[in-house]
């Protein structure tokens, strides 16, 4: 009998971990040092800087192109074509997902073209000049990802891959990578979703970050 409730206590004291181990529990992990200092130090916005500014030249030159260019402003000529090419599957389909190529199909028999080519024009010039100014520096970034997504759904490398990248990182620094900009005044003034603004909580005097805190 003693080897038996020993076994059992043992089976029982095992169960107790395993259900504390599976236990919900609302735990924060915290960043490491690194990922801290790179996305969320104004030290590191000089790179944020030169990185966002890189990537606005290149949303710039296409939309000012599509702009001043009538078969996108007039006619949608040019997506059309764009369009055409991309759902083509002879001899090799040009979109890898059928489920995308349907989607492109579909615009085009809606002639969505005449007016889609005028979204993307404004879109990424806009994107570009928000890059520029430090303005929403985040929200820009995230739909200038979503279009190098698109174009490279549709079959268009180019640089569209390292656009994508360097936009990814430029979305994570969304704190800091305004901050030589407009952002590091109206990320505060105006606030996030889950912490009000200056504008909306005046008692908050200050418009600057607290400085982060090193360790001697």
């Amino acid at each position: 009998m003693t080897r038996y409730h020993a076994r059992k206590r043992d089976r029982a004291s095992r169960n107790q971990t395993m259900k504390k181990f599976f236990a919900s529990r609302n735990i924060e992990i915290q960043d490491p040092p690194f990922a801290k200092f790179i996305f969320g130090n104004t030290i590191f916005s000089w790179v944020w800087l030169v990185a966002r500014l890189w990537v606005a030249s290149f949303w710039l030159e296409s939309g000012w192109s599509k702009l001043t260019n009538p078969k996108w402003m007039e006619t949608g000529e040019a997506l059309k074509g764009f369009w055409l090419g991309a759902v083509t599957v002879e001899p090799k389909p040009v979109i890898y997902f059928d489920w995308y190529r349907s989607f492109i199909q579909t615009l085009l028999d809606m002639q969505a073209y005449t007016w889609f080519s005028k979204v993307v024009a404004y879109s990424e010039t806009l994107i570009g000049i928000a890059l520029v100014l430090g303005a929403f520096v985040g929200i820009a970034a995230f739909f200038g990802a979503f279009m190098n997504w698109n174009f490279m759904m549709a079959g268009t490398a180019s640089s569209n891959p390292m656009l994508l990248v360097v936009t990814i990182l430029l979305i994570l620094a969304w704190k800091t990578a305004g901050y030589y900009g407009l952002d590091r005044f109206l990320l505060p003034l105006l606030g996030t979703p889950w912490k009000v603004g200056y504008l909306l909580n005046p008692d908050n005097s200050t418009l600057q970050p607290n400085p982060a805190q090193t360790k001697v």
